[in-house]
């Protein structure tokens, strides 16, 4: 957890009341009283604890969420920050098994398994004819239920045509892709953008929380074997690349 400030045994008399809730709340946290995951009181309750407004408690909430310290799933609550995860932009393993290995329950919410005809920019990833039939997926993986990632994916029916017969609640893309193709090269983009709308909704945050994404190709020879957006909350990732010789899975999760 990165934070921009070290909490304080006791709030300043003549600080911003917001400030004073924050620092009360950061205390708990580095004491050990609300540990990673704890879901922290209701913003009713703060209010009467505090005897502050809701508005106070509310500012103090969004920056230590802003800050990292803490996690906001909309409809849910607010729940301690866990350390920032790890994920390699070369190799992005199975998440399920980096999951598993963490001692957490892997899920997956398929949200969309469908046959598309291919827009000219997914025509141009795939290098396949503009309005050709693809595969599309959209997958949402959630560690102990809270979601994780949204895997944005098209697949060349060509080289995986039983990629829609799959039962991807069940077994991830990468782990079928990985036992059904090979590849023989990859591409990859990183940036730091802000969701749409509909991806803040998958992902339990808001509009105005920084997200990264990764974009990957594979290819099998001279063809794209499969496109995909992998997109993680901000707040809850760290991206590293660690460069390897051999034995390299870029499937994506």
């Amino acid at each position: 957890m990165l934070l921009k400030y070290k909490p304080k045994p006791k709030p300043e008399p003549d600080e911003p009341r917001y400030l004073s809730v924050k620092h009360m709340i950061i205390g708990r946290i580095y004491s050990g009283e609300w540990p990673p995951r704890y879901k922290i009181p209701s913003e009713s309750e703060l209010v009467e604890e505090f005897a502050v407004s809701r508005m106070t408690v509310n500012r103090a909430l969004r920056e230590l969420s802003i800050e990292g310290a803490i996690a906001r799933v909309k409809g849910v609550g607010s729940f301690v920050a866990v350390p920032r995860l790890k994920a390699n932009v070369l190799e992005v393993r199975n998440v399920a098994e980096e999951i598993a290995e963490r001692g957490k329950q892997h899920s997956a919410d398929v949200i969309m398994l469908d046959q598309l005809k291919a827009s000219p920019e997914i025509a141009e990833q795939l290098q396949v004819p503009i309005g050709m039939a693809v595969f599309h997926s959209i997958i949402v993986h959630r560690e102990d239920n809270v979601p994780l990632q949204i895997e944005d994916r098209y697949v060349n029916p060509g080289i995986v045509p039983n990629y829609l017969e799959q039962k991807f609640d069940r077994i991830t893309p990468n782990k079928y892709l990985s036992d059904v193709t090979a590849w023989t090269g990859a591409e990859h983009q990183v940036e730091a953008i802000l969701p749409a709308a509909w991806e803040a909704r998958l992902l339990g945050i808001t509009v105005s929380d920084p997200c990264l994404l990764v974009y990957r190709r594979t290819f099998f020879g001279n063809d794209v074997v499969t496109y995909v957006r992998l997109l993680f909350a901000g707040s809850r990732y760290r991206i590293e690349s660690h460069q390897k010789s051999h034995g390299m899975n870029t499937h994506g999760s």
